[in-house]
């Protein structure tokens, strides 16, 4: 069955470098330098990309995150707690939106 986001499209990112290759390089060298050791650890990284992943509902991202979460030392718990983070923080910024929808309703109130 033929989905519209499939799996092995992950394994073709370089290919988004075919007609401006300088500016694919600069992305994925800013990537690398971002996403090595400093002062969060990779591990560290890859959980917060997974929780980051999950609220920009990216399917390629969460592949490749689950992957590097399990590959860098976190395990199943840690990896489900930090989703849970980033629904917390998504379903705040949704709800504090709702002052503006309050500013509004005062300022038109019948």
């Amino acid at each position: 069955m033929s989905h519209y986001y499939e799996e092995n499209d992950l394994e073709r990112f370089a290919e988004l470098g075919r007609y401006r290759p300088e500016l694919f390089e600069i992305f994925m060298n800013y990537y690398q330098n971002v996403m090595a050791e400093g002062a969060l650890s990779v591990r560290e990284k890859a959980l917060i990309a997974l929780a980051v992943a999950h609220t920009v509902q990216c399917p390629y991202c969460i592949d490749a995150y689950t992957r590097a979460c399990l590959e860098s030392g976190s395990n199943p718990e840690e990896m489900t707690e930090a989703v849970h983070v980033a629904a917390a923080i998504k379903g705040g910024a949704t709800l504090i939106h709702g002052v503006q929808m309050h500013n509004v309703t005062d300022k038109v109130s019948i």
